[in-house]
């Protein structure tokens, strides 16, 4: 018998991207529940009650204070004992842009040698000085432990933000390397490295980072939307697409998006 997953879509404070991150995780097989972070602190819904927890995209409390650090403090201060409870359980979590910067901020990534308390890295302002709604190009590290990019090479995926470069101390950089834990990178359109160059890496990230791990491969973090990519006519490119094919006399695609396919990933590993 086919197991339920159940996934924990967080919403409330400026969070946006509840809709879509509900629906992808839907289409990839989960039973998908949209809470209210107050849900979660006063009681009334249980993290016990689900294997996935999604840190959504969005302007949590404005970013007032910078990207996801008020959600942080305020989710380690109410919830912290249970995060690492769920963690400890072999659970799964992903933050996606804003929950990136929340997941950092909360010190659940990078959590080198498993520490799960200490911030080493941050996500800041776009060398470009202005927010970037683009689609990118990103290439997987297949030596990643990360279940949520399983079997997937490269993929384009949209971003939306305007602090997602990624910075950290160079022994951290080396530590992230030497652990596999950086997940994908920023590459241009033939997939070979960006090297830092926009628009190809949107924010001017070291070495390129679009997206980490913990060392398990149970935490992701990625600043790109794969829920955004829910459907082939998302994609900008999709009425060439068809035509090309159509011309071919090839059917249009019916498979899963890149998108979908990472939060397929996190249903099929339980």
């Amino acid at each position: 018998m086919k197991k339920q997953v159940n996934a924990l879509v967080l919403t409330g404070y400026g969070l946006n991207c509840d809709q879509e991150t509900a629906y992808a995780l839907e289409k990839a097989g989960a039973c998908a529940t949209k809470v209210h972070i107050n849900s979660l602190i006063d009681g009334s819904v249980k993290l016990d009650n689900f294997h996935l927890l999604a840190f959504i995209g969005g302007f949590s409390w404005g970013d007032d204070h910078g990207g996801g650090v008020i959600q942080a403090v305020r989710m380690r201060t109410n919830l912290g004992r249970q995060l690492l409870s769920f963690i400890e359980q072999g659970k799964l979590i992903i933050g996606i842009c804003n929950g990136f910067q929340c997941l950092v901020n909360l010190g659940l990534l990078p959590a080198i040698a498993r520490d799960y308390s200490k911030r080493t890295v941050a996500l800041t302002y776009n060398d470009c000085g202005n927010f970037r709604n683009d689609w990118v190009n990103l290439k997987i590290n297949s030596k990643s432990p990360c279940v949520f990019t399983r079997g997937i090479d490269s993929l384009e995926l949209p971003v939306r933000h305007g602090e997602g470069k990624f910075v950290t101390a160079p022994d951290i950089l080396d530590k992230l390397s030497a652990g596999r834990q950086v997940v994908m990178r920023y590459a241009r359109g033939d997939g070979s490295p960006a090297a830092g160059a926009f628009p190809f890496n949107p924010n001017g990230s070291l070495d390129d980072i679009a997206g980490i791990c913990d060392p398990s491969g149970r935490i992701f973090g990625l600043m790109p939307h794969p829920e955004a990519y829910n459907h082939w006519t998302n994609h900008p490119h999709w009425t060439r697409l068809k035509e090309e094919l159509k011309r071919k006399k090839e059917p249009f695609p019916t498979a899963m998006t890149p998108g979908l396919r990472i939060f397929k990933n996190a249903v099929d590993y339980f």
